[in-house]
């Protein structure tokens, strides 16, 4: 089992597929295993390097249980990049990983050389994603009201009635959040959340110079479309794509996969207004 020791966390990570490498950032609490299918998409075209992110999935709690922010989520890819060699490689992110891929990309600047942004916000000025650590103080109702809301600001049971490919979509996410979690388990996701509170790299972005593709739903609740508007606004090198769909619109626009796996690959993409 692949771990990378450190002082404060041991990283657990994988390497899948093979191609031009590429640094995978998740989402929130999400996993490895949990994210199977996509990153088996992505093997097909890179070699993918993944990792549990702290206090989730098999990596642990960091020994400092204080949240710091995510500077520490950033040096984690980072010292892994370097214990494989520490060649620029392209870099991709999505939701809290967006988050972290920001981070990354202004802190260590050398260290990528393409950068894809999937719904995700740069904090500050340039708007914040949906306060999820707000969520628990929520009624149980409440809380699946809003969930559905950020998932997809369009879905109403009306409209889930008449579109099934989204009301599976929505009931897999259901089942997922429904399963029974560890006590470990809710420390580390309530620790991520704890710690993305106070992203922000709004003024910071104008330092990413690598090709940057910034990709969005146009329903999206949780990172809203304004927020990638802002991000592309700022960063000098950037395209931005309006994909249908919400926060998962990777798994609801068939165009979106293949062309930031295009952009990633160093191909070129279709940048006109959509």
């Amino acid at each position: 089992m692949p771990v990378l020791q450190g002082d404060d966390v041991d990283l657990y990570y994988e390497i899948r597929g093979c191609g031009p490498r590429l640094l995978f950032f998740n989402g929130s609490g999400a996993t490895i295993d949990g994210s199977a299918v996509l990153l088996d998409v992505l093997a097909a075209h890179f070699e993918v390097v993944v990792h549990d992110q702290r206090g989730l999935g098999r990596t642990g709690l960091p020994r400092d249980t204080t949240p710091h922010g995510l500077a520490p989520y950033a040096a984690d890819g980072h010292r892994l990049l370097e214990h494989l060699g520490g060649d620029p490689c392209a870099v991709m992110g999505i939701s809290f990983g967006g988050m972290v891929a920001q981070e990354f990309a202004v802190t260590y600047p050398t260290s990528l050389s393409r950068l894809a942004l999937l719904c995700t916000s740069p904090g500050g000025a340039g708007g914040s994603s949906y306060p999820l650590h707000d969520l628990e103080s929520l009624s149980p109702d409440e809380r699946a009201q809003v969930s559905l809301a950020t998932l997809d600001t369009r879905f109403t049971p009306e409209y889930l009635a008449s579109h099934p490919k989204d009301q599976q979509l929505v009931a897999f996410n259901t089942q997922r959040a429904a399963r029974h979690k560890s006590a470990d388990v809710l420390a580390g996701e309530r620790f991520q959340l704890l710690s993305r509170r106070d992203h922000d790299v709004w003024d910071r972005l104008g330092n990413i110079t690598v090709p940057t593709l910034v990709a969005a739903g146009r329903y999206d609740g949780l990172a809203p479309l304004a927020n990638s508007e802002a991000i592309a606004s700022r960063v000098p090198s950037s395209r931005l794509r309006i994909y249908e769909g919400g926060h998962l619109f990777f798994a609801q626009d068939p165009r979106s996969l293949p062309e930031i796996i295009d952009f990633l690959a160093v191909s070129s993409i279709d940048t006109r207004p959509t």
